[in-house]
């Protein structure tokens, strides 16, 4: 949510980072309407002290036995009671509006976000990892014999529909093993606080994370008004909202693994084949609450987290700085990491992780406050995949296919599959 005292007093700036995300200028229609509620409230100020003068003069009107005037001023006093009503009701409406259409816009880029419209402008800052080399034709995760048994589409559209998968046997377990290696990492290595989520959360906790009320169509509701969450960035974050926090607690760092949801509005024909893009996932959150000045070292340490686990599992790697076209409604400055996919001879996003500034902590009115004294401040909030845990999986058996159907896992993974570093090409595990 933007602050409109800032946009008070700069608009042109306010209007120059809306320019960069490809959006018309739009100061002069919040500011007409900002004007408006304020005119309303400067009226009802002005009314209630006339509605105070007049009630202080009934009385001595009465007692003085001056009829004439006493009904005079207790009917001015009446007038001015409606009309106090009036202007507030007007007021709260003018302001209505105002949130309503500040919600609506996105967070202002931070200056180094590279300009463009799209992910072609996106930046490569680093890449990892020597690509791996096949003597045959590499399959995508779905084709390949170790995995197609297990990877069923079929049931699960015959239970749900399209764009789920039941997992089976050795590769659900893989897939636990996985989310099970990102929880500990971040855990024992990342200093993150392990955090178990609800998955269904109100309103509130959706439009203080910038979910709502532009992006409704792109998550499930319940008939009872709740949300499935898209990613547990929601409760993580929101469980701050509200609260005055002391300095010394910050940083806060979280992480949490939950199932996700989402109707994937508008992506119909994209990347329908295997599991890349589900309706429901899992994935490793995290979540940081700071003070403003950390904030961009504290994203350059969440993507420093999310790498090393790629980094760990043996997964080639590229991250991009998105440009201003491709950056999320909320985000400030995002990075993606992008793993690579021999099946497809590409690479795809499997994080990302982004600083939304003050954005979203005005939305929940989460603030800390400064350790010399000084008035509540907003505290800054970040959020990163650390990782996706499906397409982590999709990246581990891709690069590990061999050409008999077998796959040779990641060694890290070993603790968590029993010892176990190798799917056979009849879906078994077993040891080296």
């Amino acid at each position: 949510m933007h602050d409109i005292r800032a946009i008070r007093e700069n608009p042109d700036a306010f209007d120059a980072a809306l320019a960069r995300r490809g959006d018309a200028p739009l100061s002069a229609s919040l500011l007409e309407i900002d004007a408006a509620r304020r005119a309303k409230i400067q009226a009802a100020e002005q009314a209630q002290a006339e509605q105070n003068k007049a009630s202080k003069s009934v009385g001595a009107a009465k007692a003085a036995g001056d009829e004439a005037e006493f009904e005079r001023l207790r009917a001015l006093v009446a007038e001015k009671k409606v009309a106090v009503a009036q202007l507030n009701d007007e007021a709260k409406a003018e302001d209505a509006k105002l949130n309503d259409l500040l919600a609506r816009i996105p967070n202002s880029p931070a200056p180094d976000v590279p300009d463009g419209a799209d992910e072609d402008a996106n930046i490569e800052v680093k890449k990892w990892g020597a690509l791996p080399s096949f003597d045959f034709k590499a399959k995508e995760h779905f084709e390949i014999k170790s995995v197609a048994a297990s990877m069923d589409f079929d049931t699960a559209a015959k239970i749900s529909g399209a764009r789920f998968v039941m997992l089976k046997g050795s590769v659900a377990r893989i897939h636990r093993a996985l989310a099970q290696f990102m929880l500990d990492t971040h855990v024992d290595q990342n200093a993150l606080t392990e955090i178990n989520t609800p998955v269904i959360v109100r309103d509130e906790a959706m439009y203080g994370t910038d979910k709502l009320p532009k992006f409704g169509d792109d998550s499930y509701q319940t008939t009872n008004g709740w949300w499935l969450v898209p990613t547990s960035e929601v409760p993580l974050t929101y469980s701050v909202a509200g609260d005055v926090l002391a300095q010394g607690d910050l940083p806060i760092r979280m992480t949490a693994h939950t199932l996700c949801f989402r109707s994937e509005a508008g992506s119909a024909g994209r990347d329908t084949s295997g599991m890349l893009r589900q309706h429901q996932f899992e994935k490793v959150e995290m979540v940081s609450i700071t003070h403003p000045e950390e904030s961009d070292a504290e994203q350059k340490r969440m993507l420093s987290c999310a790498e090393r686990l790629l980094e760990a599992l043996g997964i080639p790697y590229r991250t991009v700085i998105l440009c201003t076209g491709d950056m999320g409604f909320g985000a400030r400055r995002t990075f993606d990491i992008e793993a690579w996919l021999p099946g497809q001879n590409a690479y795809r996003e499997i994080s990302s992780v982004s600083t939304t500034g003050d954005f979203q902590a005005r939305r929940m009115n989460a603030r800390f406050k400064p350790d010399d004294g000084g008035k509540p401040q907003f505290v800054h909030t970040l959020n990163g995949s650390g990782l996706a845990v499906g397409r982590c999986l999709i990246a581990v058996l891709e690069n590990g296919q061999k050409s008999d159907g077998s796959i040779s896992l990641p060694v890290v993974l070993a603790p968590y599959l029993g010892g176990r570093t190798t799917l056979n090409a009849d879906g078994s595990l077993s040891k080296p």
